[in-house]
């Protein structure tokens, strides 16, 4: 089964990646500010960077959530969109910020997860704290109006007929969409050419716009275009199919076992006090709660989540193991392995 949340069974792996994840998930605070500036937090407006371009599910729902928290807060909560490298340029901006509780990251995996396995970043895993997980979400995979295929077995007869000739737009090299789009190619026998944009919000556009020929995109970016004459949706790539697309199969209703979803939370630099961490997880937690914002997110095609820091860092602990293996299996160089 092809989850993001499997443990992958190579020792050496977990043994090199358990030291950073310790202090990230165990120690999740490294230097305290006094009780009485943490009590009072947040006393200013707060940044929320997010590190893909404006208009993507991640900017999407960072808005939502922000929104609800600067009400229930009493501060702003801005938010600043520092796209690029799948996430690597919001990431070191976050890494280097103060840790005092005026910078938060609102991000998937690829900025924190997968970058420092496939870059040599001024960064690493453990420059972050973690604090809550706001959403799940699962990909949607579309392709361009023009191709004859309406359906997904339809498609990968078109595609086995026509090897090389299909491209797909991802939201960067080693980000999720690329492996997410890498695994179903391999396991469907698909032979495409890989077209990297610098976020979900491009690659998104390139498909509707005709540009590339196959997307996988989140539920938020093409939903919205169920009913449109510029794409047509095929599958989804979540366990069950959605609610809000009940006609729309999933991937595992053709290859059984096949599920990979992501997940948007919000992340700190490291040093940020731990009693500002579990305010900020604390007021997550519940904002995600709200029957609106559970419903927002529903409409977008994400499953509202919530987590507390620890089970965060145990998330990050597994999907670290994950992504290390998918990214293997795409044939993707890793910096680990040049560094042997």
């Amino acid at each position: 089964m092809v989850r993001p949340f499997h443990v992958a069974k190579a020792a050496s792996l977990r043994a090199r990646i358990c030291g950073a994840f310790v202090a990230l998930g165990l120690a999740v605070a490294g230097t305290a500010l006094p009780r009485a500036e943490a009590a009072d937090w947040p006393a200013r407006p707060v940044t929320v960077t997010v590190p893909y371009a404006a208009g993507g599910m991640a900017d999407v729902i960072a808005r939502l959530v922000s929104h609800h928290l600067s009400q229930r807060l009493g501060q702003p909560f801005i938010i600043d969109n520092r796209g690029g490298g799948a996430g690597a340029i919001g990431a070191i901006q976050v890494a280097n910020a103060p840790p005092d509780g005026t910078v938060f990251m609102f991000t998937s995996p690829s900025a924190i997860v997968t970058v420092p396995m496939l870059q040599r970043v001024p960064y690493e895993p453990a420059s972050f704290v973690p604090i809550s997980i706001v959403a799940n979400l699962p990909f949607i995979l579309g392709i361009k109006a023009s191709l004859p295929p309406k359906t997904l077995a339809d498609f990968i007869s078109y595609a086995h007929a026509n090897p090389g000739k299909l491209n797909y737009a991802s939201a960067g090299v080693g980000g999720i969409s690329h492996l997410v789009s890498s695994l179903f190619l391999k396991k469907a026998g698909i032979d495409a050419v890989h077209v990297p944009y610098k976020s979900a919000a491009p690659a998104t556009a390139a498909l509707l716009s005709g540009e590339v020929d196959m997307n996988f995109g989140g539920a938020p970016e093409l939903m919205q275009h169920l009913n449109s004459d510029r794409v047509t949706i095929l599958a989804t790539s979540s366990a069950k199919r959605l609610p809000n697309l009940p006609n729309i199969p999933t991937i595992g209703e053709l290859y059984s076992g096949f599920e990979v979803n992501t997940w948007l939370a919000f992340v700190a630099p490291r040093g940020t006090p731990r009693e500002i961490i579990d305010a900020m997880a604390r007021a997550t937690e519940e904002t995600v709660g709200f029957s609106d914002v559970a419903e927002r997110l529903h409409s977008l095609g994400a499953v509202p989540a919530g987590s507390t820091p620890t089970e965060f860092a145990e998330v990050l602990l597994r999907d670290r193991a994950f992504y290390a293996d998918a990214i293997k299996s795409a044939g993707i160089p890793m910096v680990e392995a040049k560094q042997r």
